[in-house]
């Protein structure tokens, strides 16, 4: 099993510059990172985790630059989007950005990905909450065709492009691997475009049932990352249990000083299962 750390990677926290190398220097296999382009302001949409949104959703970095800085003082981490938002993003550029990243990694890319739970962020760009589902998944289809295909064309219900031309294509093959967030609801989308299931903050004994479920749905056995995962010595032997594949530790958004002090102790628990 692989750790990995997912953070938000804002203008008060620490640099990725600084982040990215202290990872490898702990064994951290992977960074992923959240993306949000802004919060509005007025907001009917509740926050999933209750209470008052956290300042750091509309304070994050573009997930794309952020994770180029890291590439460039990095050479094995693998850098993740933990998730795009895929429902408001251009496929065309997104599709280029990501093969950007994975070229100028050395094909350490991973295509993390998700439909969002911020119906006002969505409705400022454009998306209409009620069918973000399916916008994700054609956009995702319409990516993938311009990843693989020399004169690459889509014709959809939200997606519509003749032949192009879109370079520079990933260096990995067929394409960066693509993680699919999201819950139950998710699962067919799994099945049809990922690489691997990110789960999000399930506990053991949450994310058991999930899983065989998974499996019914896909028909094959799909790796599994946690994202925000405990990092508590039982907790840690339960996803060993499970087959998890990676866990994410969640690490708060805090100045340089602080952050590494956290990432040591992280550390300390991931390095009892190595």
């Amino acid at each position: 099993m692989e750790f990995g750390i997912a953070t938000f990677v804002t203008d008060q926290g620490i640099a990725p510059t600084a982040l990215a190398p202290a990872l490898e220097e702990r064994a951290f296999d992977s960074l992923f990172i959240a993306e949000h382009t802004h919060i509005p302001v007025e907001r009917r949409t509740p926050y999933p985790g209750g209470g008052e949104l956290p300042d750091i959703y509309y304070r994050t970095l573009d997930p794309f630059v952020t994770l180029a800085a890291a590439a460039a003082v990095t050479e094995r981490l693998l850098l993740g989007t933990g998730i795009a938002l895929v429902a408001q993003r251009d496929p065309i550029i997104t599709a280029k950005e990501v093969a950007s990243l994975d070229l100028v990694s050395g094909g350490r890319a991973v295509f993390g990905v998700g439909i969002g739970w911020n119906r006002e962020e969505m409705e400022n760009h454009g998306a209409d909450p009620t069918t973000r589902g399916r916008l994700v998944d054609e956009r995702l289809r319409a990516i993938k065709a311009l990843w693989t295909q020399d004169q690459a064309e889509f014709h959809g219900e939200f997606v519509d492009f003749d032949p192009v031309f879109c370079w520079p294509k990933p260096v990995q093959r067929p394409h960066p691997p693509i993680y699919v967030g999201g819950g139950e609801g998710a699962f067919g989308r799994v099945a049809e475009f990922g690489d691997a299931w990110l789960a999000n903050s399930l506990s053991p004994q949450a994310l058991s049932p999930q899983i065989e479920r998974l499996r019914e749905v896909a028909g094959r056995a799909v790796p599994v990352t946690v994202y925000a995962a405990s990092h508590r010595a039982e907790a840690i032997e339960q996803y060993a249990a499970l087959d998890v594949d990676r866990l994410l530790f969640y690490l708060p958004t805090h100045p340089e000083k602080e952050s590494l002090e956290r990432l040591d102790k992280l550390a300390e628990a991931a390095a009892r299962f190595r």
